[in-house]
């Protein structure tokens, strides 16, 4: 059913409610109407019966049966809603009746009121091959102990269930003919929206986001759209940050490039821009070095996408262990600089290599920017870098960890989004900020 049109859909569901309503109705109305309309026929002869013995028990009406009430000129009783009567006398076991009665039906009345014991009781059986009612009640008839017979044909009550149930189906059919009109409307109201929202998306597939996504609905269809224009807005961004990124990669990639083409070119040429062969090489070596550095960082990242997804090797190391020896290759790359440690015990669950590129890449930032003082401390599972370089930039300071970024001073680099992903994917968390004199980052750590 999902391959139809939504208003099929809708059609089909309303289709299917109103047919099981129907079938459930067809099952259950007809015993509902049958004993409905039971005991309110046994109600109409009872009632009957109440009248009949009043009759008896009037002066005048005993007169006016006289003793002609058992001849051949014996008056019809009081019928009420089609309620035919019957008298049975049990002490010479005469009936007195005025219309034709089978044999059968009149003996298994005799029968049951020569067993009944309550006062009266209520009884069905097959008169002339129709299915009737019957009240038996004891009581006095002229001055005689009777049994008064009152009975009603099930044809009322079949034709009332007939009739009910014929106009109940007439309306389901009605319903089920016609519910394609609500279930248009209803598909019309449902489906515009997502039909736009289609075309929306479908044109920020194909990187057209100018239009904004505003479907003006608060239900779930608009929280889809609102979901749609904050992907847009994202995308919007992303590219943007990707055409900076693009620019400033190939910025920085041509600038070593230049100098290593140019350089060497000089030397081809018997020229050597630092006065002699041995400088001019270190400056070739130092930007392929740069150059090299750049290219590794941005295999990183990618590699960072892949692992997070598919390859994620976990174990458990020292962390204060981890940090100090990665010190102990940076620190000689800054003799001038003070070192303060303030490192606790701690273990931590992780991938140790990628925890080791963090240290590095922040003590890497760390030595670029100090003056004279770097302060690392490690304790409640807070890991925290210190450095009394320059402050940074507001601007900068708020989108430091962002992929595709300049680093502040306008310095190209990918070394703290590097960081800040593999946070992300140990479920920790890095802040920056600024001191009266330096900056901090600080590492929120998942221990084990």
């Amino acid at each position: 059913m999902k391959n139809y049109p939504l208003s099929v859909q809708i059609w089909i569901v309303f289709a299917i409610i109103t047919l099981s309503i129907s079938i459930l109705l067809s099952l259950l109305l007809p015993i509902t109407l049958r004993s409905f309309f039971t005991r309110e026929i046994y109600a109409t002869i009872d009632s009957a019966q109440d009248l009949i013995f009043n009759q008896f028990n009037s002066q005048v009406y005993r007169d006016y049966l006289g003793s002609e009430f058992f001849g051949d000129g014996k008056q019809k009783l009081e019928d009420i809603r089609t309620v035919n009567h019957f008298i049975i006398y049990p002490d010479d076991n005469s009936v007195v009746i005025n219309f034709p009665i089978s044999k059968e039906f009149l003996l298994g009345v005799k029968a049951a009121s020569d067993i009944q014991k309550s006062n009266s009781e209520e009884y069905s059986g097959m008169l002339n091959g129709e299915k009737v009612f019957y009240i038996i009640t004891k009581g006095k008839a002229l001055g005689r102990d009777a049994f008064l017979v009152s009975f009603m044909g099930d044809s009322y009550r079949e034709d009332l269930v007939r009739t009910l149930f014929r106009r109940l189906v007439i309306i389901v059919l009605l319903v089920f003919v016609f519910s394609w009109i609500p279930a248009l409307l209803l598909s019309n109201y449902l489906t515009k929206p997502l039909v736009d929202l289609e075309r929306k998306v479908k044109k920020i597939a194909d990187n057209q986001w100018e239009d904004k996504v505003e479907l003006h609905r608060q239900d779930e269809i608009g929280k889809l759209g609102d979901s749609v224009e904050y992907l847009r807005n994202r995308l919007i961004r992303q590219d943007e940050a990707q055409q900076s990124f693009l620019q400033n990669v190939s910025h920085e990639l041509k600038t070593p490039v230049m100098v290593i083409r140019s350089y060497s070119q000089a030397i081809v040429d018997g020229i050597y821009p630092k006065g002699d062969l041995k400088g001019s090489i270190e400056v070739i070596d130092k930007e392929a070095e740069t150059l090299e550095n750049k290219i590794k960082n941005l295999l990183y990242m990618t590699k960072l996408d892949y692992v997070s997804e598919y390859d994620k090797h976990m174990e458990s190391f020292s962390l204060d262990l981890l940090i100090k020896e990665v010190i102990e290759r940076f620190s000689l790359n800054r003799p001038d600089i003070q070192w303060n440690l303030d490192l606790k015990p701690t273990t931590i669950m992780g991938d140790m290599d990628q925890w080791k590129v963090v240290v590095e890449n922040l003590l890497n930032n760390q030595l670029r920017y100090a003056k004279s003082e770097i302060l690392i401390s490690l304790k409640d599972n807070l890991l925290h870098f210190y450095n009394d370089g320059p402050h940074i930039d507001d601007n900068t300071l708020s989108n430091m960890f962002t992929k595709f970024n300049k680093g502040y001073k306008g310095e190209f680099g990918l070394g703290l989004a590097i960081v800040y992903k593999i946070l992300q994917m140990h479920n920790s968390s890095i802040s920056v900020r600024n001191e009266d004199l330096g900056v901090s980052f600080f590492i929120e750590i998942k221990t084990i």
